[in-house]
């Protein structure tokens, strides 16, 4: 069973930077997708990015040019690169991996931005 664990998360203040890891265990994460979901205090949760086993990106429309998704299969790792964070990204964080049968996703890293 495959198992994903984030990393990184904490206390920023807006306009500084963070790096979220995302750490995958077994051997197929490099045959699927993966990406960052997060949800925001009463709000639903939402896609951040996402990208394929060949390394194709999406981001949401909020953080395009902000957020950087990357992907390092032999070590079984995915990165989320926060620049420029505003208060409006203070979310909880899941990393998720797409297999056939259903997303697999993470604990969750929290994320504030605040001053």
């Amino acid at each position: 069973q495959v198992q994903l664990a984030e990393s990184g998360g904490g206390l920023v203040q807006p306009g500084g930077s963070l790096r979220l890891s995302c750490a995958a265990s077994g051997s197929i994460f490099r045959l699927y997708g993966m990406g960052w979901n997060r949800q925001a205090p009463g709000k639903q949760r939402e896609l951040v990015a996402g990208i394929t086993s060949g390394g194709s990106t999406i981001y949401a429309d909020s953080v395009k040019g902000r957020f950087t998704i990357s992907r390092d299969n032999a070590k079984n790792l995915v990165y989320l690169q926060m620049n420029s964070l505003k208060s409006d990204d203070t979310a909880v964080y899941y990393c998720y991996l797409a297999l056939p049968s259903g997303p697999t996703m993470g604990q969750g890293t929290q994320v504030t931005v605040s001053s």
